[in-house]
């Protein structure tokens, strides 16, 4: 970095900070909140997920089922010990929250967060059943993978890294969703896969907030973003209409 250039300056400019002794406050705060929300919602996710492993259809959908819990822990743990060179007790961290806590299907949070930690809001809300669970995977899979490329681009270089590696394990996810989705539609209730398009479509949505931001605009002078939440959010309508287009289920509107 130039000597006369501010670290705001160079951030701005699309330069990279390499470790936490050339963090700012500000940023370290921003940067904090970005990756407990990645973790608090993987180990959610993978929660959640857990709990339908076993109402698989067959030992292939449950052994995917269980890869992807696996992955998703192993992901978390990646993105935490990131933290821990911040000084997070990654330890007593992973104990610190009810990951499998949930409100009741009929809930309408919007955005909002819990109480209880980071995660996204999409994360609170309890899957129904294996079709359920395959929607939400889909839907929410096509959202990470929106999200995954947006945040491999950070300006803070060892996260950009992790996620890096973390994106492709993600897509495949949301691509074991689709497979899985298809095998259902030839041998399921197509009125109630439906149903649950409908459910966790506008739910998903959400979790790319509001399509106007200023704290979106300071996150981009910081390098912790590039594109705007309405970009992010157009991105994934556009992909995961296509998907479930070519699926022959209608996208809610």
């Amino acid at each position: 970095m130039a000597q006369d250039m501010s670290i705001e300056s160079y951030l701005a400019q699309g330069g990279v900070l390499t470790n936490p002794s050339n963090v700012p406050p500000r940023y370290r705060a921003e940067l904090m909140k970005l990756m407990a929300t990645f973790v608090d919602s993987e180990l959610a996710g993978a929660a959640g997920f857990a709990d339908v492993i076993n109402a698989g259809p067959g030992i292939k959908e449950r052994i995917a089922a269980a890869r992807i819990v696996l992955e998703k822990t192993d992901h978390a743990d990646r993105v935490m010990r990131v933290m821990a060179d911040f000084g997070v007790d990654t330890a007593r961290y992973e104990q610190s929250h009810p990951w499998t806590a949930r409100l009741p299907r009929d809930a309408d949070i919007g955005a909002r967060r819990g109480d209880h930690d980071m995660r996204l809001a999409v994360f609170n809300y309890p899957l129904d059943g294996w079709a359920d669970a395959v929607v939400m995977n889909l839907l929410m899979g096509r959202a990470v993978a929106v999200q995954l490329a947006e945040f491999s681009l950070v300006s803070y270089q060892p996260l950009a890294e992790a996620f890096r590696a973390i994106a492709p394990v993600e897509a495949r996810h949301a691509e074991l969703a689709e497979e899985g989705l298809v095998r259902l539609l030839e041998t399921g209730d197509r009125a109630a896969l439906q149903a649950s398009v409908a459910y966790w479509w506008p739910r998903v949505t959400s979790s790319f907030g509001a399509a106007a931001s200023q704290k979106a605009d300071s996150l981009r002078a910081m390098g912790l973003r590039r594109s705007t939440n309405a970009q992010l959010r157009a991105r994934w309508e556009s992909e995961t209409s296509a998907i479930l287009n070519r699926l022959g289920l209608e996208v809610p509107h």
